[in-house]
């Protein structure tokens, strides 16, 4: 029996993870990662790292980060607590869907995760107080290869769902992209 189902995204490579939730009166259980079943959605190998990002308010926003060649990774995110907008955006040279970004919401109650590849940049927006999310990553984080892209960027034009409660002085600092952006060479 499948437990993970895999689903595609106008993004190529950016994939929808849709969790069986095996529910009763206790509770629920339900599988976060299978290598076998992902790496048929194209995840590269192992997990090398597994992070917790905590949110603690509705409408606070995290993103948009990636890391450069040669430590470019792919993230496996999964909402085990409260619901976010869970978004990539599409920074690969060449890309047909370069600066395009696909967004899902990924929630305890879903069981929906995201799985993004290289070259995607990935932010979300807290939907709900309390928030729990869960990363695998298919690479280490590397401080010099860490990245990001302004998460307000009128280039991108990610439409935000609530008003936006926080934003890191990082992240309100990433650059926007230039006019002449082509992507990088992932």
């Amino acid at each position: 029996m499948r437990r993970l189902t895999i689903g595609d995204t106008p993004i190529a490579g950016v994939k929808t993870i849709d969790r069986q939730l095996f529910r009763d009166e206790r509770g629920h259980f339900g599988r976060l990662f299978c290598a076998e079943t992902l790496a048929e959605a194209g995840w590269p190998g192992p997990v090398v790292q597994i992070n917790e990002s905590w949110t603690s308010r509705r409408g606070s926003l995290r993103g948009m980060h990636y890391q450069i060649p040669p430590h470019a990774e792919s993230k496996l995110v999964t909402c085990i607590r409260g619901a976010v907008m869970d978004v990539a955006v599409d920074l690969r040279h060449g890309s047909p869907t370069l600066l395009g970004w696909h967004a899902e919401t990924l929630s305890a109650e879903n069981g929906r995760a995201l799985l993004l590849p290289p070259g995607c940049a990935h932010g979300f927006q807290a939907l709900t107080d309390d928030v729990l999310l869960v990363y695998c990553h298919s690479a280490p984080y590397v401080p010099a290869a860490d990245a990001g892209v302004q998460p307000l960027d009128p280039r991108i034009g990610i439409r935000w769902p609530v008003p936006i409660a926080d934003l890191s002085e990082r992240d309100r600092n990433l650059p926007s992209l230039p006019a002449n952006y082509l992507g990088v060479r992932f």
